[in-house]
């Protein structure tokens, strides 16, 4: 199978170059347990990831790029770990903008969130008013009731929808979900489909509703049941904070994301970030920019910090640094990055 660019055999679907490519085309049938057969198909959405700069600023790792492959060639979902900052969210944007997949689905997990949040919201009450006021108006009751009109699918019921191409949906920190929602997904993982029960109770159990994205018109549900085409690609983030149940994790691809383990690679990606503000001519990062990378990475022994706090060092560093003597732009960049945590961190080989 040729690489996206005709250059050599490569089994790799998405291959973090940032460059977009149509080689989600090439992914080939997945395994028979994995089939889906929604339908009618739907078209990938129109326009971008959603987040732009995190798509084409995030740097993947071999481990990462591997494993988003396994994860679109097994049709499972991809279990992200790592320290705050590594990049895990933005992960999801960089293979949607690479692979031409449309505006990621976002789903923020908290405590509160069940898995019913997650497929489709039902609205009975504007309904019920709605109803009456129809009634009133229309005393030969001619107006329909048009049951779409109060029903959204929710991000995970979105990415569920018989797309030709998978969407991206970003289940963010499922590791402060409530303790049944990891085990709730499984049934949802496996069957690739879901039932909306107010639809399905009704006569005409078929209605055109409303998705949680603004990139796709209503969709037709039939049948009062949701069936996926190509599974979506599920990235689900966890800063670490709970153990998952083994028949969940064996469902799923996992990849844990290391800190950057040399100053090379953290200036890499401030280069990335905030290259265009502020590097010199020449494109050379200013003293004051290293110096600060230094800083972070020393520090990092002592406790926890986040690689988006050294970025926001930097960039106000660098406007402070116009009127401010040096000394206190040091102890700014100090106080923009404080520990997240005083343990200790692991070595990059833990």
């Amino acid at each position: 199978m040729p690489d996206i660019d005709g250059t050599a055999p490569n089994w790799r679907i998405y291959s973090g170059s940032r460059i977009p490519h149509d080689g989600i085309d090439r992914l080939p049938a997945p395994p028979p347990w994995r089939t889906f057969t929604g339908g009618p198909a739907l078209s990938t959405p129109p326009g971008d990831s959603g987040n732009p700069h995190a798509a084409v600023s995030y740097r993947p790792g071999e481990d990462a790029i591997r494993q988003v492959n396994a994860a679109l060639y097994l049709r499972r979902p991809l279990l992200v770990t790592g320290a705050p900052g590594t990049g895990k969210s933005s992960l999801a944007y960089a293979v949607a903008h690479e692979l031409g997949l449309g505006k990621v689905l976002h789903w923020p997990i908290t405590s509160r969130v069940t898995l019913r949040d997650g497929l489709y919201e039902y609205d009975p009450l504007t309904r019920l008013y709605a109803a009456e006021r129809a009634r009133r108006e229309d005393v030969n009751g001619s107006r329909g009731d048009d049951i779409g009109d109060y029903l959204r699918l929710g991000p995970l019921g979105t990415a569920l929808l018989p797309y030709e191409r998978p969407r991206v949906l970003l289940v963010d920190e499922i590791d402060k979900s409530d303790i049944d929602l990891p085990n709730d997904l499984l049934t949802i993982f496996e069957k690739g489909a879901y039932e909306i029960v107010e639809l399905a109770r009704r006569a005409e159990p078929t209605a055109r509703v409303m998705t949680a994205d603004s990139t796709t018109d209503r969709v037709e549900i039939r049948d009062g049941t949701v069936s996926c085409r190509a599974f979506p690609l599920v990235v689900m983030t966890s800063n670490g904070e709970r153990e998952f149940p083994p028949a969940f994790l064996r469902r799923c691809v996992t990849v844990d994301l290391k800190q950057p383990a040399s100053v090379a690679e953290l200036t890499a990606i401030v280069r990335e970030h905030l290259g265009p503000v502020v590097e010199g001519e020449g494109g050379e990062l200013p003293a004051g920019a290293t110096e600060i990378i230094d800083r972070f990475f020393e520090r990092r022994s002592g406790g926890l910090l986040a690689n988006d706090q050294l970025l926001n060092a930097i960039y106000m560093c660098h406007h402070a640094s116009f009127s401010e003597h040096p000394e206190t732009v040091r102890q700014l960049a100090d106080q923009v990055m404080p520990f997240l945590s005083s343990e200790a961190t692991r070595s990059d080989g833990d």
